[in-house]
């Protein structure tokens, strides 16, 4: 049973903290663009103090962690939202108490190595978390038909959202916030569309979705906070996963872990985001996927538009998704239900 937190209303507060890396000074004005982005959906923001980009983390475990789960506790925020990703979210799994945010629960948003943390979350307490933009991605808009994080964690109870596959992307490259901290379009390049990896013919796929990051949520295999096979998903699974930056093969050996760690044992599809690593020679992304998971009985669809190559869908781990992939188009919709 999925446990959904309250929809953001006109004067909410949201958090930003770094549970992984931080913010540089030169970034500095993107982040104050980003926060005034948010407020402009009416909703106040509270900046962290742990936050501090000189580092491989913005600072201690310990502190981090405080700081992360005090927002989460915090009444008057709901939602938090870390500036971007980063390395070693996993150093804070240990130092936190996620029973004890169960409770009236607040959205946890982020995508990369945040998906450390909301896989834990969503699996460990049935509290839905948010893999989509990042806050320094905020201020871009995020064209139709897909949908910002901003939307999402406005949506009523019981909603149902719908996306689709986003006609352009961004194939190579990313704005350089240094020299354009306002930037706000995405430079879409190439034909976007996803693929059927599998075989041929329609999909329709029904599950609770869960997923995120390969690099970083295969490290979670084996341990409390990665244990798939207790999670009550009684409808199946739509496990949704993406490479930011490994090759073809480095991709390959992480599906095949989770394989192995019996993470497709009641899958209904399997979706793959196209991604910025390279293929390899005679073995590309694509080969990687069927290698790993093509004879699994069932649809593995790539290219989905929610990973480290702009533009990016916004996915809930614990809602109830279904998937649909014709002739006449791809799409996934998710229903906020228990």
């Amino acid at each position: 049973m999925t446990t959904y937190p309250r929809p953001l209303v006109a004067g909410d507060v949201v958090g930003v903290t770094s549970p992984s890396a931080g913010i540089r000074d030169e970034h500095r004005p993107r982040l104050e663009v980003a926060l005034d982005a948010v407020r402009a959906r009416g909703w106040r923001t509270r900046v962290g103090n742990q936050m501090d980009g000189t580092g491989i983390a913005a600072g201690p475990a310990s502190a981090r962690a405080d700081e992360l789960v005090a927002m989460l506790r915090d009444p008057e925020v709901r939602a938090v939202v870390p500036p971007w990703g980063g390395e070693v979210a996993i150093d804070l799994l240990d130092r936190i108490d996620w029973a004890a945010l169960a409770d009236d629960p607040t959205w946890l948003v982020g995508f990369s190595d945040i998906s450390t943390l909301l896989v834990p979350l969503t699996l460990l307490t049935g509290v839905a978390t948010l893999h989509g933009p990042n806050l320094m991605d905020t201020p871009y808009r995020v064209p139709e038909p897909l949908l910002g994080w901003t939307d999402v964690v406005a949506a009523e109870p019981g909603a149902t959202l719908t996306q689709g596959a986003a006609v352009r992307y961004r194939a190579t490259g990313y704005d350089d916030w240094e020299l354009h901290p306002t930037a706000s379009e995405y430079a879409v390049d190439t034909p976007g569309g996803w693929t059927r990896l599998d075989g041929t013919g329609d999909v329709e796929a029904r599950g609770r979705l869960i997923g995120g990051c390969l690099e970083t949520i295969t490290h979670l295999v084996g341990t409390p906070y990665g244990d798939l096979a207790s999670w009550d998903a009684p409808e199946g699974l739509v496990v949704y996963l993406e490479s930011s930056e490994g090759n073809a093969a480095d991709a390959a050996r992480r599906l095949f872990q989770l394989r192995y760690a019996g993470w497709f044992d009641r899958a209904t599809a399997v979706l793959i985001a196209r991604t910025p690593g390279p293929d390899l020679p005679g073995y590309t992304h694509h080969d990687a996927a069927r290698h790993a998971l093509g004879d699994l009985g069932i649809p593995v669809i790539a290219d989905v538009d929610f990973g480290h190559l702009a533009p990016q869908l916004s996915l809930v781990n614990g809602a109830l998704a279904t998937v649909t992939h014709t002739g006449d188009g791809s799409s996934i919709s998710q229903e906020l239900v228990p």
